[in-house]
C-alpha cells in the first residue's frame, strides 16, 4: 500500500474520493491521476454535473493496482497494461499477498511503537 498518513487512506465505507483525495492517499499529483486515467481504460470515475471526477472504491482498487505496477514494480505504462491484460488472476493474487504483508508489517510497527 503506499505510504500514507492515517488521514489520508482508503476508507471502506466511503462511496465516492474527489481527485484530491485520490491525489493525497497515493501522493501523487492530481495531473497525473488525469494521465493515468486516459492511459488505463479501467479507470472510470463518474463526473458529476460540474465535471468534477468521483472514484468509487473500484476505481482506487484498480488505481492501487496501477499504482503498484508503475510505482512500486518499476513498470512502464506499456509494460503494466500489458502486464494486467496478460496476467489478470495472478497480479490480484500478488497484490493481495502484498497489501496483507504490508499491513502486517504496520501492525507490527505500531506494537514495537507500543512497547517502547
Amino acid at each position: 500500500m503506499p505510504e500514507s498518513h492515517s488521514s489520508n487512506e482508503i476508507q471502506p465505507d466511503k462511496l465516492y474520493y474527489t481527485i484530491g483525495e485520490v491525489a493525497a492517499v497515493f501522493g501523487l499529483n492530481t495531473s497525473l491521476i488525469r494521465f493515468w486515467e486516459k492511459e488505463f481504460d479501467i479507470l472510470k470515475p463518474k463526473k458529476n454535473k460540474k465535471g468534477n471526477r468521483l472514484f468509487t472504491q473500484q476505481d482506487m482498487e484498480n488505481f492501487h493496482l496501477i499504482y503498484h505496477l508503475v510505482k512500486e514494480r518499476g513498470y512502464t505504462l506499456e509494460g503494466a497494461r500489458k502486464y494486467m491484460k496478460n496476467h489478470p488472476q495472478k497480479i490480484q493474487a500478488d497484490f493481495e499477498i502484498l497489501k496483507s504483508l504490508k499491513k502486517i508489517k504496520q501492525d507490527l510497527l505500531n506494537i514495537r511503537e507500543e512497547l517502547k
